[in-house]
């Protein structure tokens, strides 16, 4: 009798589990036409110069970081962007009333657009579509800041208190937030299964979820166009297209 493909023993562990929590990275939104960072097409892989817009510090005492942001934020493809089949074969987890939690990596509030129940989703790397003042801590729909600098302000500054701008991201060398963060760990210590989608599983604390999943007793699934530093603990790895690999595995 032939061994069963990895796609059936990720089929069979998913109809099995009844809490599964959902850990997503930017493989699930590059079919919507949002590039990776860190894979062989990524943004960072093409020019590493650009993680500095990602990083606090530069972002802080350089203003022509800060413009460089403000224009990339203009001509960012997730505001075009529209949810694919990978985002949709989460909304059916949910349906199943199998989905515990979904924790994304991701910055571009796909999933809540895809039917996602937005309490169920954990930004653990927060969202583009608002933008933060980091002196006061003012927060405002993205959309105002960005016809700010249509207009001509290049690095527009807080109306409220003239501090420095950001969109609601973590960028690195930014804390997380300890209550989103806890809530990701509580999701990988009381699933019974932990679905790892489109993540690299290189940056932590986001991956971290995998050995606390895996202690707790879960079983680990992976699906990923490349390989991950978890393959090896896994009970399934898939490899393909994620719009594509998705929705076949969440079929009941």
């Amino acid at each position: 009798m032939d061994e069963p493909s990895a796609t059936d023993r990720a089929r069979a562990l998913l109809q099995q589990a009844e809490r599964i929590t959902v850990l997503t990275g930017a493989g699930i939104s590059t079919d919507s036409g949002i590039p990776d960072f860190r894979g062989p097409n990524g943004v960072w892989t093409k020019n590493p110069e650009a993680e500095k817009t990602a990083t606090l510090s530069y972002y802080l005492s350089d203003p022509e970081v800060r413009k460089r942001s403000w224009r990339n934020r203009l001509e960012h493809p997730g505001w075009s962007a529209s949810p694919n089949p990978g985002h949709y074969a989460l909304v059916e987890l949910e349906r199943q009333g199998k989905l515990h939690t979904l924790v994304t990596q991701n910055v571009d509030e796909l999933h809540q657009r895809a039917g996602t129940d937005p309490a169920l989703v954990v930004e653990i790397h927060g969202t583009m579509r608002q933008v933060e003042c980091l002196s006061c801590g003012e927060r405002a729909p993205m959309e105002r800041a960005l016809e700010r600098v249509r207009a001509g302000e290049e690095d527009p500054p807080c109306r409220t208190c003239g501090g420095i701008l950001k969109s609601a991201t973590i960028s690195f060398g930014q804390n997380l937030v300890a209550d989103d963060l806890m809530r990701a760990q509580l999701a990988a210590e009381q699933c019974d299964l932990l679905l790892a989608v489109g993540s690299s599983l290189g940056v932590y604390p986001a991956a971290g979820m995998v050995p606390i999943a895996k202690e707790a007793g879960a079983a680990l699934v992976i699906v990923n166009g490349e390989p991950t530093p978890f393959d090896i603990i896994a009970d399934a790895v898939v490899r393909g297209s994620i719009s594509a690999v998705l929705p076949a595995l969440v079929a009941r």
